[in-house]
């Protein structure tokens, strides 16, 4: 049975760090783009970062660029999201995400065909 299994979420001040990790099982990541994606109260579910399936190529929404870092493990099935100088702006829960995509090595996320069940994350003083 394919799953992901977010973790490392908590309250954290502004200014802070966090790592969250994605933990799967049930498929190989060779094959799979994996998605950070953040849901806000009373906001839509935005994408955060995503990464192709080899780990070599990346993005992130202008809103976490140059704070934020996603990395894959392929070898441990693991995708982490280094989350730096965070802001009260990004409390929200978070979500990783599995689009299989083998056509190209891309960060292709759009319209995943897994989802993990969230950890919530805030930032607050």
């Amino acid at each position: 049975q394919l799953q992901l299994v977010e973790s490392g979420g908590g309250l954290v001040q502004p200014g802070g760090s966090l790592r969250l990790s994605c933990t799967t099982s049930g498929f190989t990541l060779d094959y799979y783009t994996i998605g950070w994606f953040r849901q806000a109260p009373g906001k839509e579910r935005e994408g955060v970062s995503c990464i192709s399936n080899s780990g070599s190529n990346v993005n992130y929404a202008d809103s976490v660029k140059g704070r934020f870092t996603v990395s894959k493990h392929n070898a441990n099935n693991t995708v982490y999201l280094q989350m730096n100088s965070l802001k009260p702006e990004d409390t929200a829960i978070y979500y990783c995400a599995a689009k299989l995509w083998v056509t190209t090595d891309q960060p292709m996320c759009v319209m995943p065909d897994y989802w993990g069940q969230g950890t919530q994350v805030t930032v607050s003083s």
